[in-house]
Formats: C-alpha cells, sequence, structure tokens
C-alpha cells in the first residue's frame, strides 16, 4: 500500500460541490497528526476548517490559497510513514539517466519498456521527454592492459528519428498550442477581473503571465477611462445569498406590514432579568424578547411557520420552529438559526441566541446550522435603523424586521410622554399568509413587547 496518500477535498454537505482554499495551516514539509486542522476553506454558505484524515507529514499541496476547487479534487497529499525514509520527488526521478537501446533494460524494471509500447516509471511520475544519454564507462586496469583486435572500418548508422515526446499533462504551458502561459490561479483571477491573458507580456519564467501583470493591467484601464474602480469576484456566501434572494423574490409574492411598538415596558422587564442570579453571566438584548415574542406568536398562528411545496402541491406547517437570525459577517449576509427554539427556555434561548451570534462573527458557523430554518428575524436596529422591508429566505413564509429602539413623544394614558418606541416590519408570502393572518401575527408579537408579563401569563 503506497504510503502517499492523496487528500481531496470533502464533501461538505448542504449540496454544495466547490469550496475556496482560503488559507492553509500548514506547509510541505510539516508533521502533522490525525484530525489536526490543515486547510481553510469558504463554501458557498461559510468558512469552513477541514481536518487531516491522517497522520504523517505533508508531501505536496496542490492548490494555492485563493484557488476553487471541486468536492472530490486532490488538494494536498500526506506522507502516511515519513520514518521510511525520504520518498521519490519530480526533481529526483528528473536526475535519472535513462540507458540508450544499446544497453537494453530489461522490460518492466524502471526506464524500461512495458507492455503496450508504454515505458516503465514509477507510479505517479511520467517519462522524461529529453533525450537520454548514457554515462560514460570508467576504464578498468584489465582494459588498459589488454590489446583491442583490429577493427574493420564501418559506415556510420544513420540516426534513427526520435519518438514523438509523450503527452504529459502540465498545468502551465505555452509551446505550439498557442496558450499564454498562466498558472490556473493566475487564469482565474483574469477571468474575475474580466482581463484577457492574450493582451498580457509576462514578466515570469519562459514569459508566464503572473499574478501582478494581471493586477497592474487594472490600473492603466481605470485611470484611461476616467473612473476610480474596485472589482469584486461574486463568490462564496454573497454568490449564495444573491442567488437565493434573488430565487425567493421572484417566487414568493411579498407583502410587507409594518407596526410601530411602545417597548418601555420589555425594556424594563429585561433590566430586572440581568439582575436574576440566572441570567448575569449572559449578555441579554432586546432580541431575546421579540425571539421569545415570535415563538409565542407562532404558537397562535401555526401557518406562519410553514412551507409552500409546488412541487408536491401542498403547504407544509412546521409543529417546530427552527428561528433563523440574520448575522452580516465579513464574507455576507447569513442567517443560522436555532433548532426545536420553541422547546427552549427564556435562559436556554438566550444562550442559544448568544452562541449563534459569536461563532457567525468569528466566521465559523457550519453549513448544517444554516439548513433547515423555519422563520427568520433580522435586526436592523443595531445599525441605527428604524426599519425595513426584508426578502424571505427560501423556504419560509415569513420574516420579522426588527427596528431601533428610539426615545420618542407617544400617548400613553392619555397623556404625552418620552417612551422607547420601536417598529417592527413583516413581509409575508401572500400564497400562505393572507393579509389577515399576517396582521394578526403581526399584532400579537407588538402586544406581547407591549407587555411581555402579561401576555407570559395570559397566553402560554
Amino acid at each position: 500500500m503506497s504510503r502517499i496518500k492523496e487528500f481531496t477535498l470533502p464533501d461538505l454537505g448542504e449540496g454544495l460541490t466547490e469550496g475556496e482554499i482560503l488559507s492553509w495551516l500548514v506547509k510541505v514539509g510539516d508533521l502533522i497528526e490525525l484530525n489536526q486542522i490543515i486547510v481553510e476553506v469558504e463554501t458557498a454558505k461559510a468558512a469552513v476548517e477541514i481536518p487531516a484524515k491522517w497522520a504523517g507529514r505533508v508531501a505536496k499541496i496542490f492548490v494555492e490559497a485563493g484557488t476553487t476547487v471541486e468536492v472530490g479534487a486532490p488538494i494536498v497529499s500526506i506522507d502516511t510513514d515519513p520514518s521510511a525514509g525520504p520518498t521519490p520527488s519530480e526533481e529526483t526521478l528528473a536526475e535519472v539517466q535513462i540507458a540508450p537501446a544499446e544497453g537494453a533494460i530489461e522490460p518492466g524494471l524502471i526506464g524500461g519498456p512495458a507492455p503496450g509500447g508504454r515505458t516503465a516509471v514509477l507510479v505517479g511520475y511520467g517519462p522524461k521527454t529529453t533525450t537520454a544519454k548514457r554515462r560514460p564507462r570508467s576504464s578498468t586496469p584489465a582494459a588498459s592492459t589488454t590489446a583491442a583486435p583490429p577493427a574493420r572500418p564501418q559506415p556510420a548508422p544513420s540516426p534513427s528519428p526520435a519518438p514523438p515526446p509523450r503527452d504529459v499533462p502540465v498545468t502551465t504551458t505555452a509551446g505550439t498550442n498557442g496558450r499564454v502561459l498562466a498558472k490556473p490561479p493566475v487564469r482565474k483571477l483574469a477571468k474575475d477581473l474580466g482581463i484577457d491573458l492574450a493582451t498580457l507580456a509576462g514578466s515570469g519564467p519562459s514569459g508566464s503571465v503572473t499574478r501582478d501583470d494581471v493586477l497592474s493591467a487594472t490600473a492603466p484601464a481605470a485611470v484611461e477611462s476616467g473612473a476610480r474602480e474596485q472589482r469584486i469576484p461574486i463568490k462564496g456566501v454573497r454568490k449564495l445569498t444573491a442567488a437565493n434572494m434573488v430565487a425567493s423574490a421572484f417566487t414568493a409574492p411579498h407583502v410587507t406590514e409594518f407596526l410601530t411598538v411602545d417597548v418601555t415596558r420589555s425594556t424594563k422587564v429585561l433590566d430586572r432579568l440581568k439582575a436574576r442570579p440566572e441570567f448575569r453571566d449572559l449578555r441579554i438584548s432586546p432580541l431575546l424578547l421579540v425571539a421569545k415574542a415570535v415563538l409565542v406568536a407562532i404558537g397562535r398562528h401555526p401557518m406562519v411557520n410553514s412551507t409552500w411545496s409546488g412541487d408536491t402541491g401542498e403547504i407544509i406547517v412546521k409543529d417546530y420552529v427552527n428561528l433563523g437570525i440574520a448575522a452580516a459577517t465579513e464574507r455576507g449576509l447569513i442567517v443560522p438559526n436555532v433548532k426545536d427554539a420553541g422547546r427552549l427556555t427564556l435562559r436556554e434561548l438566550a444562550e442559544a441566541l448568544n452562541g449563534l451570534v459569536q461563532v457567525a462573527k468569528s466566521g465559523k458557523t457550519p453549513p448544517s446550522d444554516m439548513a433547515g430554518g423555519t422563520f427568520s428575524i433580522t435586526n436592523v436596529g443595531v445599525f441605527g435603523v428604524d426599519t425595513g422591508t426584508p426578502i424571505l429566505p427560501p423556504g419560509e413564509s415569513a420574516i420579522l424586521c426588527f427596528g431601533a429602539i428610539r426615545p420618542t413623544p407617544w400617548v400613553h394614558k392619555g397623556k404625552i410622554k418620552i417612551r422607547q418606541v420601536t417598529t417592527l416590519g413583516l413581509s409575508f408570502d401572500h400564497r400562505i399568509v393572507d393579509g389577515e393572518l399576517g396582521s394578526k401575527f403581526l399584532r400579537d408579537i407588538g402586544r406581547f413587547l407591549e407587555d411581555p408579563e402579561e401576555a407570559l401569563l395570559s397566553w402560554t
């Protein structure tokens, strides 16, 4: 069994077919342990850390950071028995001189003929395509003391035509096919930036086009056009989010309703919760009560927590709530969800929300945490925004937008007073949620936030 094992990009689940290598955490020659994190990959949903399948020494890294790789493609090879000594390298094999025809090599040996007219080589290495030369034989004492018999002059044999070189797959070829010399990451960068490699003068080895050549080509174009532009490749989380939002916007008929709510009592309830021993070690915010209000309202209006299935001609009503919380990250918007949030206590819900947000900010949210959402909340209030008209996540029938809480003049018990006020926006799929149901659902969320204690006592 070969000691060199190729590690391929694993299936990361959730229908993902490719990933971009963000960074290598090891280099060639490093000794690694089983399950040691060796590479960080960005999928269309999140950044994922991938552990090693074997312990050993990193023998070769096949793809550079910044390269998009399909699932199943090799990304690194690992020597699983480094104590057995060095393994042959391509450079070592290239130095091996293969004997010419007069010094025939036994069939089947390295460099000798093999069945089917092939040349026997080490597995994983192609034959050397340069002209083979025989090393000169060293003279021996016996040869110097023995006279050679006279030889009749023979006409010099006409040179036989050299066999055509075999096709050896390489990643950067120039040559007769007219293809521009460039490594795959450079080709991808040029494609993303809309630059034709054939128009560039390469500054790399043998005239190959380098990354710097591609990047420098963008600057003159911007100056000539009089524009200052930055081109950002559409990929990863942002690419998937865009596709999902477009599909949702043009598939589900959206309706949005708004409700302005006095949440002064909710803010006071939060203050009391923070003082309780079981909440002192937790960071809690108004989002906790908004999430609880949604869960209670879904219990009163379960049709809101459903999915339209055009394939089966059904509306699928869920008796569980996977509560999604939209989170802005450096890689784009993601919506991880708290599984079965309706079964959690208020303390457990607070813990789950804290953990979800912290993981999202670190960029380590696994794809499984973003799958299976049934209802979502987007909190634009943290940006000082009053409200919005959010687009439904695919497969969900409603999403709540929670705006900023502001001190506002408000009529309270017949008098104008300064109260803590926010505006809620509810977008829903009008195929499932009609105006009456959407209005009642939004009204119940508002009533909960106006007086959480009363709602919890009378509704649950």
